[in-house]
């Protein structure tokens, strides 16, 4: 194949569905990786960053580690316009990016829902920096704690009763039961953990059983989990719930959704609830030689509904996109998109977790196991599994955590 018959494409955003395009189009195209950062996030380990379970780096890669043995390009910077007519994309570096196929992988962000406070008070849960930020400010606040002899309480609270915050409200949990209490029994002992959620379970998209199970699972440990609860303000002490009580809340974690990355917005394509409109090619409509993938891809399945902004999700649009491409090339027609759910999965702590694959459902230790052996599976690099291994090992051995450092820019 002669380099003038390969196709120029362009992908902005290197998180599991970029890259994963990346590298299933290296042999056929000349393509050019951008991200605003020189590495991809693992975000489902992120909430273990921001509990002390894990070290930043090993759920960070370098992306041209991910490249090295191909012939991908990569441009670290953010996109800020799309000429449609010439072909090519800008971004804030100046450079100028000629394209015969632009794939849009730009992820998604924090949603408020236009809930005041949520953006100035509470914190995401999208970034290693923000993770490393709810790590410093929860431990911070213990700091505070352990020079107090008294009643005083610190309240730890998530919101959005999703995988993330079920995670994340658990992983708080261990954290006090454990290393907390082992540092300091008296202060831990006055750490309340607060999980709310809007509607009438946590965790919808598994079964009413698998949801209960959880939920005890999360009170076993401690975690007092408020369903029907719809915050209506967050403020710098509390959080205002519509109807009810204010809840008390020192460090106040927000996992109640996301958005489709506001970057897209700029890039003059029609967007659609945040996401960018596409068809169920992936091509973005009106625009041939656009894809959209992942969290920011508009495509409805057969229900109306948009794909749940989730890894597998990403995954499989990004290879399919790749194949969509190749199939142009060769004057093939184009194939709709087709996800295949292979299953949720949540972990909620040692021992416990829940899996449900359609009508299958696990629970407890298994589960547990087979939890963390797909995400290690899907972890990038050997050296970031050898240290999450040896950090999970440590953790599960000793009931410590080793990475209780408060390392944010304050």
């Amino acid at each position: 194949m002669t380099s003038s018959t390969r196709p120029k494409v362009v992908i902005l955003g290197a998180g599991f569905g970029g890259l994963i395009a990346a590298k299933a189009l290296a042999k056929e195209a000349d393509v050019t990786l951008v991200d605003r950062h020189n590495f991809q996030t693992f975000l489902p380990l992120l909430y273990q960053v921001s509990t002390a379970g894990l070290a930043a780096d090993h759920v960070a890669h370098p992306i041209r580690g991910a490249i090295r043995d191909t012939k991908i390009k990569f441009r670290m910077g953010s996109p800020i316009s799309v000429d449609h007519k010439n072909k090519s994309v800008k971004l804030d570096s100046s450079e100028v990016l000629d394209f015969d196929h632009l794939i849009v992988a730009l992820g998604s962000a924090t949603a408020d829902f236009g809930i005041p406070g949520v953006s100035d008070i509470a914190l995401g849960m999208k970034s290693v920096h923000e993770a490393i930020a709810i790590r410093a400010e929860v431990l911070r606040r213990f700091e505070d704690l352990c020079r107090f002899e008294d009643n005083t309480r610190l309240s730890l609270s998530v919101v959005g009763g999703g995988p993330t915050g079920v995670e994340m409200a658990g992983a708080l949990a261990e954290l006090k039961n454990g290393p907390l209490k082992n540092d300091e029994a008296n202060a831990s002992a006055h750490i309340d953990i607060y999980l709310i959620e809007a509607g009438p379970r946590i965790l919808p998209m598994f079964s009413e059983k698998l949801s209960a199970r959880a939920q005890r699972d999360l009170e076993k440990l401690g975690v007092k989990v408020l369903l029907n609860t719809a915050v209506a303000e967050i403020k710098p002490r509390q959080i205002l719930i519509k109807g009810g009580n204010p809840i008390p809340s020192e460090v106040t974690i927000w996992a109640a959704g996301v958005k489709g990355e506001p970057t897209g917005g700029i890039l003059n394509l029609p967007i659609v609830n945040t996401r960018i409109q596409s068809d169920d090619t992936l091509q973005v409509s009106n625009y041939p030689n656009i894809w959209a993938i992942g969290d920011i891809n508009g495509t409805k399945n057969s229900d109306g509904r948009f794909y749940p902004m989730v890894a597998p999700v990403a995954l499989q649009q990004g290879r399919f996109v790749a194949k969509q491409i190749i199939r142009m090339k060769k004057g093939q027609a184009l194939l709709p998109f087709k996800y295949r759910d292979k299953g949720s999965m949540a972990t909620i702590g040692r021992h416990k977790a829940i899996v449900q694959v359609k009508n299958f459902k696990m629970t407890g230790v298994l589960a547990w196991y087979a939890w963390l052996w797909l995400h290690l599976f899907y972890l990038l690099g050997g050296r970031n599994k050898v240290g999450v291994v040896a950090d999970w090992l440590w953790n599960y051995l000793t009931y410590d955590r080793g990475n209780r450092h408060i390392m944010d820019s304050q």
